[in-house]
């Protein structure tokens, strides 16, 4: 397995099909073998049956449940610990971060970089949501 995308996921059951939809265009063209890993972290909405139904269709999505909500970082070691992956990615599931990075990212191991970081321009989220309270926390 040459790269494992890892996507906590809680409560996104608007957001998974895109999401699928543009890891599996971002990566069709690499000639990788990748996995998709959604852990879902005991979501309450209908994440867990959309992952579901999508992965009868798609061989590289696999589905990590935790029985409750653990938090991100918890999800996010538990699909570490999934990942069969040479490379690991991790990806937010509002597709705040996009896969089509990737590839690029990728590239950059490939000339010989030991870790690879990116950071998120343009951000989507709106001033109340995330922008005003993270200025009073900070």
């Amino acid at each position: 397995m040459d790269l494992s995308v890892v996507v906590p996921i809680y409560n996104e059951e608007q957001s998974i099909p895109e999401l699928v939809s543009e890891v599996r265009d971002a990566l069709k063209d690499t000639g990788l073998l990748y996995e998709l890993i959604c852990v879902d972290d005991g979501s309450s909405d209908k994440s867990l049956q959309v992952l579901t139904d999508l992965s009868k269709d798609d061989p590289h999505l696999r589905i990590c449940e935790l029985r409750r909500n653990f938090g991100q970082t918890a999800a996010m070691q538990a699909g570490f610990d999934a990942a069969m992956g040479r490379v690991v990615v991790s990806l937010d599931a509002d597709l705040q971060n996009d896969p089509h990075d990737i590839p690029a990212m990728l590239a950059k191991l490939d000339e010989g970089f030991d870790m690879v970081a990116g950071w998120r321009a343009g951000r989507k989220d709106t001033f109340l949501n995330r922008r005003l309270p993270s200025i009073i926390a900070n």
